[in-house]
């Protein structure tokens, strides 16, 4: 595992910043990327900046890394808030089911949860550095409060397949679990997704 680069104390536009900066890189080389992103709180107001970016919408296709599974005007769905955000800037917008094939990502924007989870890989569903699906259907155990709903995520072998991960981790406790990841303290889907990666992962803390 590659030492992570730790950027500590950016605010939103920072990171919108270094997302379009990195985006703009690969569409240098690529007509077309895709990139995975997380639902939940934290990154619907870093979408709004980058919504209004420069960035060439139409060539990039934004995948959710994972998704509740509800219809998409639901509020619990990360597809449709993406979606609105997105589509409107020109982005093709790619729901997650159960059958797809997701692309090799230019960029993999992760979250985690206190409990070390990411995407919708929690520790009961016992994620697998060698999965041989792209895609899962999953039950979190306890299922959260907020979004009691099954989900369907992508796999470890599917997040891993980036040029470039970034995660976004807001609050102390979440950062010393993340921190005890990289330093093989725990085996949570974090620390199993921070060992498949070969190269080094951006976190913003």
């Amino acid at each position: 595992m590659s030492q992570p680069e730790i950027i500590a104390g950016a605010d939103n536009g920072a990171i919108a910043a270094w997302v379009a900066e990195r985006l703009h890189g690969a569409l240098s080389v690529s007509a077309e990327v895709a990139i995975t992103v997380p639902g939940g709180s934290t990154p619907f107001p870093i979408f709004e900046i980058l919504a209004s970016s420069d960035l060439p919408w139409s060539r990039i296709s934004v995948w959710p890394g994972d998704d509740r599974i509800v219809a998409e005007d639901h509020a619990a769905s990360n597809v449709g808030k993406i979606r609105a955000l997105l589509e409107p800037a020109g982005a093709r917008i790619v729901p997650l089911t159960e059958t797809a094939r997701p692309p090799h990502f230019a960029l993999a924007w992760l979250g985690m949860g206190g409990d070390g989870h990411i995407a919708s890989l929690f520790p009961n569903t016992d994620p697998q550095v060698d999965d041989p699906a792209p895609v899962r259907r999953l039950t979190p155990d306890p299922l959260p409060p907020e979004a009691p709903f099954d989900r369907v995520s992508l796999t470890i072998p599917s997040l891993v397949n980036a040029d470039q991960v970034m995660f976004v981790i807001r609050g102390a406790d979440k950062r010393l679990v993340f921190d005890a990841a990289v330093a093989g303290e725990n085996d949570l889907p974090v620390a199993r997704f921070l060992g498949a990666y070969p190269n080094a992962v951006t976190c913003f803390c």
